[in-house]
């Protein structure tokens, strides 16, 4: 009898583990986002294709400095931004597998002893020793609803992650060049401060010889006074770029240290084609995407809720007084059971429920879509810089070495007494300023090129077959 009755519950369970596959939540597919036929900025755009887990390679090494080589592999270690998206994802990948683990049956082993008695009654112990089992069939995907929006999650939290290192990364590379950028200045400077000294020098000895006016000699002082101001001015920001690699690095400021040294002004050239073959391997459109799809799951899980809950339960035990009971056949008891639970009223709660989960969402498709627009915003932008910026340098060069043409004819011209101080004065201004125009040309078209790397979502050197 006891066997029949375990198998008139069989079909039950059978029934449900068939009914597994009734999912109630909505198919997903990636929704539609805007698809130009061409970057405005950018000539010889190719379709785009979905890459955004391509290998990005160094992208750093494009720019041939062997320091910021070994302070980007810093950053992927000791960085603490990178450190905590490194957990979230961990985090998020534990999460992936606890909702996995709610599709299997639970089993569990209790056992127990206990002593009673009384004044008229003799003491006495009882031992018991049972093994339980439960388990929730997936009818309506509730539960695998639950496996696939924690999977997104775990997706879009790598994604993050990807999004951390090349913030970071982009972050010190801009860094880095903005300090070389304060190094070349104040190495211009420092040739210039000489040069004033030098004219200044000569000024006060016409004045002594009473060739000059004393208002020269104050307009050279002034001049020299200035551009020493401006080297402390340089001094004080390299300070705080040195400070800002050293946070990047996960080191104290007063542990780090970055001797001056030449300047690499190099900027990659970018291959044709790559921008629009690139766009979708941001790490920020990724993760977007993959929130849209746990949005999504959700919905099912909220309808999930319409439908009754399911519950298959089973144990085998055995009890007695003594120790040895345990193990004799004649103790072994068991029970099979199902159950099942509905709401029948509860004012709306489950519709409103689903509409929350509808509208998120939708929340999370228009977030979805404004990435990817702020996405082909951004390459545009940097594309157009880039351009514009590399035109720029030409002519800050050609004025530069205009400029210093100018200055060394002025001051030729002085020292002849055909002209006043003050033309000098402004004819070496002039050429100051040209010449870090150009240097801040230079140093503008290298963070305009990390700019660029970053809105592609990091390098090209990633097979793009």
């Amino acid at each position: 009898m006891r066997t029949h009755s375990i198998f008139r519950l069989l079909p039950l369970a059978l029934a449900a583990s068939l009914l597994a596959g009734c999912a109630v939540g909505p198919a997903y597919n990636v929704p539609a986002t805007p698809a130009p036929a061409a970057f405005k900025e950018a000539a010889g755009w190719v379709a785009a294709a979905p890459a955004d887990t391509l290998e990005r390679g160094p992208w750093w090494t494009l720019f041939n400095d062997p320091l910021l080589n070994q302070l980007a592999q810093q950053v992927e270690v000791s960085n603490q931004n990178v450190a905590a998206a490194v957990a979230s994802y961990a985090q998020a990948r534990s999460l992936v597998q606890e909702q996995r683990a709610s599709l299997f049956p639970s089993v569990g082993l209790t056992s127990g002893v206990n002593r009673s008695g009384g004044r008229e009654t003799d003491s006495a112990s009882s031992y018991r020793l049972s093994i339980g089992t439960s388990w929730e069939p997936d009818i309506w995907g509730r539960l695998r609803a639950g496996v696939t929006s924690a999977k997104a999650g775990q997706q879009a939290s790598a994604a993050d992650l990807a999004a951390a290192r090349l913030s970071a990364q982009g972050e010190l590379a801009a860094n880095y060049f903005q300090l070389r950028q304060s190094d070349a200045q104040k190495a211009l400077l420092a040739t210039t401060i000489e040069g004033y000294q030098r004219v200044a020098q000569i000024t006060k000895n016409r004045f002594d010889a009473g060739i000059a006016q004393k208002a020269d000699v104050l307009q050279a002082q002034t001049q020299l006074a200035n551009a020493q101001v401006d080297d402390l001015t340089l001094v004080r920001q390299r300070a705080q770029l040195e400070h800002a690699i050293a946070i990047l690095v996960g080191k104290a400021p007063a542990e780090f240290a970055l001797a001056p040294a030449a300047w690499q002004a190099s900027v990659p050239e970018i291959p044709a084609g790559v921008p629009s073959l690139l766009l979708q391997r941001r790490p920020d459109i990724a993760a977007a995407e993959r929130r849209v799809a746990a949005a999504n799951a959700q919905i099912g899980i909220a309808k999930a809720a319409y439908y009754p809950d399911i519950g298959l339960t089973g144990s085998v035990g055995t009890g007695g007084s003594k120790v040895g009971d345990l193990f004799k056949a004649s103790t072994m008891l068991w029970s099979v059971g199902a159950s099942v639970a509905q709401s029948i009223f509860n004012a709306g709660a489950t519709r409103a429920h689903v509409a929350g989960a509808e509208a998120q969402h939708q929340a999370a498709v228009a977030h979805y879509r404004q990435t990817v627009l702020e996405a082909f915003g951004d390459v545009e932008n940097q594309l157009n810089a880039t351009r514009v910026l590399a035109q720029q340098q030409v002519l800050h060069k050609q004025a530069s070495e205009a400029a210093d043409q100018v200055e060394a004819q002025m001051l030729n011209r002085y020292k002849a007494g055909q002209v006043s101080y003050t033309e000098v004065v402004q004819a070496q201004a002039t050429a100051l300023s040209a010449r870090r125009a150009l240097v801040q040309a230079q140093a503008d078209r290298q963070t305009t090129a990390v700019a660029l790397i970053q809105s592609l979502g990091g390098g090209w050197k990633a097979s793009l077959e």
